[in-house]
């Protein structure tokens, strides 16, 4: 659809420059280099930049007395789609030094106006032609560097994703590790009961073999589930004590020399519930440590008969953070999947300029869904954003590099169009002036009557012969003709030894 459009509007400006003009083998040029470029722009760019090319070819040759201005539309519209079509320059390069080679000789040599429309023919190929191609190729080039590098983005974020999934597979086998360790211990102590069961006196044979049996299932118990757990174990054993406390925990801090103000309350709570809120604290922690070092820390921690609600909040840190790399989340991806297993539901985010980690953990809940919509792709992702902002940037660098210099040359021509127009308004005679004049007055009687500055804009043809008079010397002045009119008139007053010897009247293409 947009080659069609584009089609027929330069077929237009073919039809609207050779009709008047009744230039016929002009337009049945003109729409065929038209159809031609336009045919083969999408699947052959380069053949369609040699139509249009060799279009320009036509300018030394004024057609019906008129330069063919169809061929700057056309050599514009498909040196730009050949450059943003072309997947290489050197095509483009070797089309337009062939045209080049061919089409400035030939100005030069067989043109009008030989040096004139050897240079006319150089300014069409340099801006008209080259500086199109240009930038289409420029387009091309950064839409492509575009795409590549976002392909390397989501690339890194395939990647950035599978961490997160492994961070939540090995806070898994960090819980899996501490029931092995919690229960199996339990497991040990019921086969080892059991054994002095077995041995103790006043129980007969019934009570005594099922004491056997109760040792022989809880060791076979504790075996099974080392084997099953134990090569998660391998791979992320248990780095604190698995019944931690969180008052040794905040010792431990304070005296690495962390502020901390806390108030804990936590009696009663299920071990997975006390094990979450323990990780919850240790987690935070270590982030203020390595983040936010210097900085207060509160740590609450209050239990209900239904929940327990954790909250570690810092304050800004007053020195900054620690040099380095960036935090990559992995721990706090960890932490929200241990909070998830248990039902609860972790915050993490700034809070008053420092940070806070808030997490409530409900007592006998099952673990919660896990969201697509997380908290770690709730929002955007950063390729995602990143991709949307140079978007942006390239509509911005399109914009601006066809708008500013349509904007330039608008101003260019607003001011040579008022200019012009203050010269053709203040250089018109009027026609009653002109009649009253005789031939043989004074210069000086003549003069008040004139305008104020002379005709610029004149016609360029059918000018009388000046008078074979000795000094003579000519002015000329507008008729009150619109200059929307193509056949420019003019009054000519010549004066020799200051007086007007002669005046007439002519117009453009007047015998």
């Amino acid at each position: 659809m947009l080659d069609v459009a584009v089609g027929v509007f330069l077929a237009f400006t073919v039809v609207a420059g050779t009709v008047e003009a009744r230039s016929y083998w002009e337009l049945a040029g003109g729409l065929a280099v038209v159809a031609g470029s336009v045919a083969t722009a999408r699947r052959y760019p380069a053949v369609s930049l040699g139509v249009a090319l060799a279009g320009a070819l036509a300018v030394p040759f004024p057609y019906g007395d008129h330069v063919p201005v169809w061929v700057v539309f056309v050599l514009v519209a498909m040196s730009y789609q050949a450059g943003l079509r072309m997947p290489r320059a050197r095509p483009g390069i070797l089309t337009g030094t062939a045209c080049a080679v061919l089409g400035l000789p030939i100005a030069l040599v067989f043109g009008s106006d030989g040096l004139g429309d050897w240079a006319a023919m150089v300014g069409i190929l340099v801006f008209a032609g080259l500086s199109p191609w240009l930038l289409g190729r420029y387009v091309r080039v950064r839409g492509e560097l575009a795409r590549t590098g976002w392909r390397r983005a989501e690339e890194m974020e395939s990647r950035q994703r599978l961490v997160a999934e492994q961070a939540r597979l090995r806070e898994r086998a960090r819980i899996a590790s501490d029931m092995h360790d919690s229960l199996g211990h339990e497991l040990s102590l019921i086969a080892v009961r059991a054994a002095a069961l077995e041995v103790a006196s006043g129980l007969d044979d019934a009570q005594r073999d099922a004491a056997a049996q109760l040792r022989t299932s809880a060791a076979t118990a504790t075996e099974r589930l080392r084997e099953i757990i134990g090569v998660l174990r391998e791979d992320a054993a248990p780095v604190e004590p698995v019944q931690g406390d969180l008052g040794e925990l905040i010792a431990r801090a304070r005296a690495s020399g962390l502020l901390i103000e806390s108030t804990v309350d936590a009696d009663g709570v299920p071990p997975m519930v006390a094990r979450a809120a323990y990780r919850v604290v240790q987690e935070a922690l270590t982030n203020v440590a390595k983040h936010a070092p210097g900085a207060a820390v509160t740590v609450r921690v209050t239990s209900t008969g239904s929940r327990t609600d954790v909250s570690v909040v810092n304050a800004p840190p007053p020195a900054g953070p620690l040099p380095g790399a960036a935090s990559g989340h992995v721990g706090l991806i960890g932490l929200r999947e241990r909070v998830r297993l248990v039902g609860g539901t972790l915050r993490a985010g700034p809070d008053a300029g420092g940070f806070a980690v808030t997490a409530t953990l409900p007592h006998g809940a099952a673990p919660a869904e896990l969201s697509e919509n997380s908290d770690d792709d709730a929002e955007p992702s950063t390729s995602a954003r990143e991709l949307e902002l140079a978007r942006r940037d390239v509509r911005r660098s399109l914009i601006q590099a066809v708008a500013v210099p349509l904007a330039l040359f608008s101003m260019v021509l607003a001011v040579a169009g008022i200019a012009f127009l203050y010269q053709w308004n203040s250089s018109e005679l009027p026609a009653g002036v002109y009649e009253r004049l005789r031939a043989g007055q004074p210069r000086a009687e003549v003069a008040p009557q004139l305008p104020e500055r002379e005709r610029v804009s004149r016609p360029v043809r059918g000018e009388p012969p000046l008078p074979a008079v000795p000094g003579v010397v000519c002015e000329y002045y507008g008729t009150g003709q619109s200059w929307l009119n193509n056949n420019y008139a003019a009054y000519r007053l010549c004066f020799a030894d200051g007086k007007l010897v002669a005046k007439d009247r002519f117009a453009e293409g007047a015998p």
